[in-house]
């Protein structure tokens, strides 16, 4: 297969699939190294596609519905606290941003919906540190939430759990 069907595959492959495609999944599909796949990513990425790399693979980015930023306070020790919050109100975690005196602003994507999800983050989690230790736990996290009544309920479980940052 040449580059550019390869290419086309992975972006057929992605859109095709809800969870995150790991590389090395992809690459095993395809028959070449990770590394080529990883590639592959990058140029379509500079080509202007919406591959988007998260924790547990590649998807293709989609302009969320009913998206919702909060501001957010806790110790690294309460990240699955929060994450459980948030989905068991019925509403997912984009991404996670933190403002650093020299870098400026730091985003991640994350793309959890689950509890599954939110534990699988928080075991990669054990190795290293969340990146709300670099602001004293301050951070801020776009959610996904289907209706006005998800939005609702998780501001309010989040602001009853004390995560709400004011």
């Amino acid at each position: 297969m040449e580059a550019a069907e390869r290419r086309e595959w992975i972006l057929k492959e992605l859109s095709a699939q809800s969870a995150p495609q790991s590389a090395s999944k992809l690459a095993r599909q395809l028959g070449v190294s990770r590394q080529i796949v990883v590639g592959d990513v990058a140029i379509l990425r500079a080509g202007g596609h919406p591959v988007q790399a998260t924790p547990r693979g590649y998807v293709l980015q989609t302009p969320p519905t009913g998206s919702l930023a909060v501001a957010s306070h806790h110790e690294a020790q309460q990240v699955l606290e929060e994450l459980y919050t948030i989905v068991d109100c019925g509403c997912g975690v984009l991404d996670v941003t933190v403002e650093h005196p020299v870098y400026g602003e730091l985003c991640a994507p994350l793309q959890i919906f689950s509890r599954a999800e939110a534990d699988e983050f928080v075991q990669k989690l054990k190795d290293t540190q969340p990146l709300c230790c670099l602001t004293d736990g301050v951070h801020l996290h776009r959610l996904q939430c289907p209706t006005p009544s998800h939005e609702a309920r998780v501001l309010k479980a989040l602001e009853e759990k004390g995560f709400l940052q004011k």
